[in-house]
């Protein structure tokens, strides 16, 4: 149970604890919040220069399809005829069309082949002649069938996306058959052509998901940074202009070569120019600028309308939805830092073609969450390509440059601030404690004065009004003495005290040897120990006893007086009343003073304490002990200023007081 006195040293305690957590939360707390702000700081910086890389690789993949676009602007009208003319019309050389070239001549990523729809709906590609045999251009057969299965599949991608209208009596040779020829009867609806750019039913659409991997709004993308973050200045990378920002239609004159006769035998140009009268065509053609759409099969198709004498073409290729996006997109990407940070979705109409991560494509509804997070970027690509869009998302933001710097800063502000919490707390309690020895070394030292001089003053008002008898008298005056040289005692330690708080703590040292040192405190204590009813047995003879060490003999005193004080004090109601001083020489080479006790020893959870300052095993108003609590300090301090050691141990019964000294001589 706490006592009255201890209660306002506790409720001290209470309120440094209080006073500390309040002056910690105080420097946390605006400190965590700079920490924070920081870390947000370096984490929208990094954001923006993902954005800036994001930005400016899609305006590299921009300008790389734009120029396939371009590529694909510059070709004349004749050029998606087999034969094309070279040349000056008036010399009349044809030559086959680099879009005849098989296998296909990939200048757009994934694209399937070319084809042209003239205005009476008939079917052609630059593949084979529209009249004349294959092998009269020194095509072998083996290739004229690759080249015809290639062509029905353009055409039969074409009829399912109902841009064509195929004869029921061929549709069989088309959808089943592909590797022989297609007669040209197919007509052509160009009015579907017309609503390729325009909005489907969602019954047309529907057929398209099936190559699609999503819908935009399920990639669930934030549509900006944390609304939190600290915001960079308002500043962006502007684009520069993007090639085919703006495209119109052109006019230009063309020469087209008309077989007017068949084939004969043999091959070659040579042989079509002795077989065949071929009459070069010139005219005017006024070419749209390309579109570019998505068809119900998945398909994309690159696309232009061509007006020739009032009579409307359409010229375009057919692309791999897949392909498109994965050879012109997705090596670029990787090889970039961005792709270490982000995914990349390539998005037509809200409708997800690619995704694409840091190491390789992945269909992106495999799982719920492979394309969710932050919103890094997004950007349309040039027209005609203007419903693709770039969509950046933050899958591993790395930390900015300046997060180890700040982590550390961070953490070894929170060591210094729970260190110099923990020091000072001590600290302040260390000085409470202090305070509370303080006050119960007064207290103390006020119950040893009292005690005596009260006993004092009784004897010697007896003695001196004579109402002791002769028989007394000697009883009377020895209790004085005793209790005088009880006084002197005290006041000596407090001397001495007083003189190691002002750092004056000093010692004579003077080379004696053991014997002559004990023999000095034999007279000391003897009268000490048998006022207390104990026994003293001292034995330091033979080469300890003559061994020579440097100390001060007043301290060595001082030090054995109250070990032996000490020894009476606590072992008062032991059943051996006896205490024992000895020396011998260690291994160490030390000469090693024992004085010991029979009493109960000391707790081991005090033995590290006894030598502090004021300390005390029992309460103030509890202990059965005399004593100040400076005692066994002042022999610590003494014999570590004579270069001594000083320890406890426990015995059975009692404990044992050591202490070294180092040997001069023997």
């Amino acid at each position: 149970m706490t006592s009255g006195r201890m209660l306002p040293y506790l409720n001290a305690k209470r309120r440094l604890r209080w006073w500390l957590t309040l002056f910690f939360l105080a420097l946390t707390i605006p400190a965590g919040i700079l920490i924070h702000r920081a870390y947000s700081q370096l984490k929208w910086e990094t954001f923006h220069r993902h954005r800036v890389m994001a930005e400016e690789f899609a305006m590299r993949i921009d300008h790389k399809f734009s120029a396939f676009i371009h590529a694909e602007e510059v070709r004349n009208f004749g050029d998606y005829e087999f034969l094309v003319v070279a040349g000056d019309p008036g010399a009349g050389f044809v030559q086959r069309s680099k879009l005849s070239t098989y296998p296909v001549n990939r200048g757009i990523p994934g694209l399937i082949g070319y084809f042209q729809i003239d205005t009476e709906g008939g079917f052609s590609t630059p593949l084979l002649p529209r009249q004349g045999e294959p092998l009269a251009y020194g095509i072998s057969n083996e290739e004229v069938v690759l080249r015809q299965a290639l062509e029905n599949r353009i055409l039969a991608i074409l009829h399912e996306n109902r841009l064509v209208q195929i004869d029921p009596t061929d549709a069989p040779s088309v959808a089943q058959n592909k590797s022989q020829p297609v007669p040209a009867s197919p007509v052509l609806a160009q009015e579907a052509f017309d609503q390729l750019g325009r909005q489907r039913v969602d019954q047309q659409r529907t057929k398209a998901k099936a190559a699609t991997l999503g819908r935009v709004a399920d990639l669930k993308l934030e549509p900006a940074f944390k609304a939190d973050a600290v915001r960079a200045p308002a500043e962006s990378v502007v684009p520069p202009p993007r090639l085919g920002a703006v495209r119109a239609a052109r006019k230009e004159s063309s020469a087209v070569p008309e077989q007017k006769a068949p084939v004969g035998m043999g091959s070659g140009i040579a042989a079509l120019k002795e077989n065949m009268e071929i009459r070069i065509s010139m005219f005017e053609s006024e070419i749209d600028a390309f579109e570019f759409s998505v068809l119900d099969s998945g398909h994309f198709v690159l696309f232009r309308k061509v007006w020739r004498d009032g009579q409307r073409y359409i010229q375009g290729g057919l692309i791999e939805a897949g392909s498109f996006f994965e050879d012109a997109i997705a090596g670029d990407f990787r090889r970039t830092a961005l792709s270490a940070a982000s995914d990349l979705a390539v998005a037509y109409d809200d409708d997800v073609f690619s995704a694409f991560t840091g190491q390789t494509a992945r269909p992106y509804l495999s799982s719920t969450d492979e394309l969710t997070g932050s919103l890094l970027y997004k950007t349309q690509l040039s027209a005609p390509l203007g419903d693709v869009a770039l969509i950046f998302s933050i899958t591993r933001l790395p930390p900015g440059p300046g997060s180890p710097v700040i982590t550390w800063a961070t953490v070894i502000l929170l060591v210094v601030l729970c260190g110099g919490l923990v020091l000072m707390y001590r600290l302040g309690a260390a000085q409470i404690d202090l305070t509370r020895q303080q006050q119960d070394f007064v207290s103390a030292v006020s119950h040893e004065l009292k005690t005596p001089l009260t006993s004092i003053r009784m004897y010697g008002e007896i003695l001196r009004e004579g109402w002791a008898g002769e028989e007394k008298r000697k009883t009377y005056y020895d209790y004085i003495f005793n209790e005088s040289e009880r006084l002197s005692r005290l006041i000596a330690n407090i001397l001495q005290l007083a003189r190691m708080a002002r750092n004056e703590l000093k010692t004579d040292l003077k080379q004696v040897t053991v014997s002559a040192l004990l023999d000095g405190v034999r007279s000391k204590i003897s009268s000490q120990v048998e006022q207390a009813g104990f026994a003293l047995d001292l034995d330091c003879g033979g080469e300890a006893g003559d061994t020579v060490i440097e100390v001060d003999p007043d301290a060595f005193s001082q030090i054995m007086i109250n070990l032996v004080d000490n020894a009476i004090k606590f072992s008062a109601n032991a059943e051996q009343q006896r205490i024992e001083i000895s020396c011998f020489l260690s291994r160490e080479g030390t000469v090693r003073f024992r004085v010991r006790d029979y009493g109960p020893g000391i707790a081991r959870d005090q033995i590290k304490k006894i030598f502090a300052l004021f300390y005390r095993s029992e309460n103030e108003l509890t202990r059965d002990t005399a004593g100040t609590g400076i005692g066994l300090a002042l022999v610590h301090q003494l014999t570590e200023a004579m270069n001594g050691h000083v320890e406890v141990v426990n015995r059975e019964p009692g404990a044992e007081f050591i202490i070294d000294f180092p040997v001069l001589k023997i």
